[in-house]
């Protein structure tokens, strides 16, 4: 039986208790002899979230992907302006009866602090009305599954911030309610980071939603991201990952008690509050396009002007249906952008089906690593098909995760690569 060392210390922070201590900790993951722990099954009301990946949007794009949403994997996380009066009409007089929350997103404007780690939004806020309190009511009342905390955003190892916000969340003793956790990727950058978050986020009884921070591609930022992320993943019972991209598979295969996909750009990373977002050149002038054999978004204009002189593939998703090309969303013209976005929610189910009909465990590991090689190895086939060597490159997340081989696939390596060494010796 594995007993807690300092590595996991037993209580919340020096001089308090823990929450739950006859709750089971999980095995630290240097561990490699056993089966990894069974993820934390979710309670009440949230285990409609088990095994999950929802889709995070922006309340006046839901028209255009719910169509495409599979009910029985999915879901959908609202995200910014009238987010709560969407989230409301969805149910009362859309008949939306699937997966909702609704996340508040305070991280975009404000921080968080030891004093204020649930800022108010804006100023409009009345002092003595606290703003936790204020916003849990608030979902609760319009429907939604479960409602998630107003945290400001964390930035990189700052403890007292992410300390102060879960004592908080630890007072409230419910495990119904989401703590979100938008923390700044330099969480994942060093091992020190890295043990302190998970130390933290594991004495919050309900789901930790985990939504990373950083310009463009917050896990191309530091080497060992990807490693770290599926590290936090695995020893934090209740892990969720929000707000993301290619990582929402990555994380479910890992045992995710949940994700969500960004359905756009925007909300698949967090920006630091008061710093410009850096975007794509041309962004405004075509729609982010998924080309599902390389496993990456592109512009559609982009894409059209890479297979100007040749055939562009023809997608037979559920939304395109053998009738649309790669090559047609090259302008934000007409009807373009609705059918970019059902395109892209139509492949992300597609995966997500696929995913979710594997055992979960190493199996799921297995293939969505297999998948993320594949991906990488189709980039220079597929530039030499269209003779232009540097036509499409390959993203440094796509790379990582195809490097993140699963614990054991990765010692079989090493023991076969030692044995051949040994033979040719």
């Amino acid at each position: 039986m594995w007993q807690a060392t300092a590595r996991y210390p037993l209580s919340r922070f020096e001089g308090e208790a823990m929450i739950d201590p006859s709750a089971p900790l999980p095995r630290p993951r240097s561990d490699l002899t056993e089966p990894p722990d069974a993820p934390q099954a979710l309670s009440g009301a949230l285990s409609v979230l088990q095994g999950r990946m929802l889709l995070q949007v922006s309340p006046a794009r839901v028209g255009y992907l719910r169509g495409q949403l599979d009910a029985g994997r999915s879901g959908l996380v609202l995200c910014g302006k009238n987010a709560l009066r969407k989230a409301k009409r969805l149910r009362e007089e859309e008949q939306f009866s699937g997966p909702l929350l609704v996340d508040p997103a305070v991280y975009e404007v404000r921080a968080a602090s030891e004093e204020e780690p649930f800022p108010p939004a804006s100023e409009d806020t009345f002092a003595f009305d606290d703003p936790l309190e204020v916003s849990l009511a608030e979902q609760r009342a319009i429907g939604v599954t479960a409602p998630v905390t107003p945290t400001g955003y964390i930035h990189a190892e700052d403890s007292d911030a992410l300390k102060a916000a879960v004592r908080r969340v630890a007072d409230l003793d419910d495990a119904q309610v989401v703590f979100a956790a938008p923390v700044d990727v330099g969480w994942l950058r060093e091992e020190d980071a890295v043990r302190q978050l998970i130390a933290c986020l594991r004495l919050v009884k309900g789901p930790k939603a985990i939504m990373l921070g950083g310009q463009m591609d917050p896990l191309a930022r530091h080497a060992r991201a990807v490693d770290h992320l599926r590290r936090v993943i695995e020893e934090v019972p209740g892990a969720a990952l929000l707000r993301t991209d290619l990582a929402a598979f990555g994380a479910l295969a890992a045992g995710a008690s949940f994700t969500a996909f960004g359905a756009g750009s925007r909300l698949r990373h967090i920006v630091t509050p008061g710093e410009k977002a850096k975007t794509s050149k041309g962004f405004s002038t075509s729609p982010h396009v998924l080309f599902a054999e390389l496993m990456d978004f592109f512009l559609g204009k982009t894409l059209a002007d890479r297979f100007a002189s040749a055939e562009a593939p023809v997608c037979g998703c559920a939304a395109c249906e053998g009738v649309w090309a790669l090559d047609e969303f090259a302008s934000n013209a007409g009807e373009r952008p609705a059918r970019a976005a059902a395109h892209n929610v139509a492949v992300l189910m597609e995966w997500l089906r696929t995913l979710t009909a594997i055992t979960p465990g190493l199996a799921r590991q297995q293939w969505w690593h297999e998948r993320c090689r594949a991906a990488v190895e189709r980039y220079p086939l597929v530039n030499a098909q269209l003779r232009q060597p540097d036509a499409f490159k390959v993203p440094q997340q796509l790379k990582r995760w195809a490097l993140a081989a699963p614990a054991s696939v990765a010692n079989g390596a090493n023991g076969q690569a030692a044995a051949n060494h040994q033979r040719r010796s």
